[in-house]
């Protein structure tokens, strides 16, 4: 009883508990709020330059750089959307870029489906050195292979075409094989040995059970490759040279090349590039978030 009496007078008044909890939400609140500010003005800081090229899509050549800046036009330049595709090949640049983007992103869902699901799935032997080789192959420098596959492609006759701007694609890239594969690893077994015993094949499992559940990775992998061969700019300048094999953003540069001093005309085009990523964004951004905390990449 006595040393009852004594925990109960040293234990703290409910009305201190209370206070100590409102003042460790109140400290959590402020935190927040200056976390949520300082993230609003570092979204607005990098929205400014999509603004600014919004803006003087729709300007004429005399109200582009009139200071201070006139963020909104008064009589908005519509007709500069449509002077971009008279004086340029923009349906051919439309139509190369659709076509490396769609082969070239399901080429690399493709064969990172493969060999992830190989790589994590199936026992082998060397299994853990093949992988430790293709993850070690991301720290080669782009310029390392540069050489080496020009030749290739030329000795193949695909240079001034679009074949090596997706078909290496279709044979795997480590950085989206490794998401593949992490993802791959944390599905239980118990599914693939059910499967097993009622007879099913590797390739029976692959289709039917793991890449259903696969859908957050498959996700996040085709956005990183849509975005990697809709903006892919190096590879479309080593490998083309005739005009109306042109991808976007080569055609953006060529373009500004000619008709550098009319920046409305120039943006106009960055505009018209510009949508399919803002879509793709809008569209998936949750599958995106969802991909990258379950592949391992959002440091958990």
């Amino acid at each position: 009883m006595i040393a009852q009496a004594q925990l109960a007078s040293e234990a703290p008044p409910e009305g201190a508990r209370a206070d100590r909890h409102l003042t460790r939400r109140s400290k959590i609140l402020v935190q927040h709020t200056i976390l949520h500010i300082v993230l609003i003005l570092a979204g607005f800081t990098f929205l400014v330059p999509l603004l600014w090229i919004a803006s003087t899509s729709l300007k004429t050549a005399g109200q582009v750089f009139i200071i201070p800046v006139q963020w909104i036009p008064t009589q908005p330049k519509w007709v500069n959307f449509v002077e971009v595709f008279t004086i340029l090949p923009l349906t051919s640049f439309i139509r190369n870029t659709a076509i490396v983007t769609i082969l070239g992103t399901l080429g690399t869902v493709f064969s990172s489906l493969l060999v992830g699901f190989s790589l994590a799935r199936l026992r082998w032997p060397g299994r853990n050195f093949v992988f430790m080789l293709l993850v070690s192959t991301m720290m080669l420098p782009f310029i390392v292979t540069l050489i080496p596959t020009f030749i290739l492609f030329k000795y193949l006759g695909w240079l001034d075409t679009l074949y090596p701007l997706f078909v290496p694609s279709w044979f795997g890239h480590a950085f989206y094989i490794f998401l593949m594969r992490q993802f791959m690893i944390g599905i239980p077994t118990e599914l693939e040995e059910a499967a097993r015993v009622e007879g099913a094949g590797s390739l029976r499992i692959l289709i039917q059970i793991i890449t259903p559940l696969c859908g957050p990775a498959i996700a996040t992998v085709a956005i990183f490759a849509f975005l990697a061969h809709y903006n892919d700019f190096m590879g479309p300048l080593i490998y083309l040279s005739t005009n109306e094999k042109f991808t976007l953003p080569l055609g953006i540069l060529w373009y500004q090349g000619r008709y550098g001093q009319q920046w409305q005309l120039v943006m106009a085009v960055s505009m018209v590039a510009l949508i399919p990523v803002v879509v793709l964004f809008f569209v998936a951004q949750r599958y995106f978030v969802r991909g990258i905390a379950l592949t391992g990449l959002g440091g958990r």
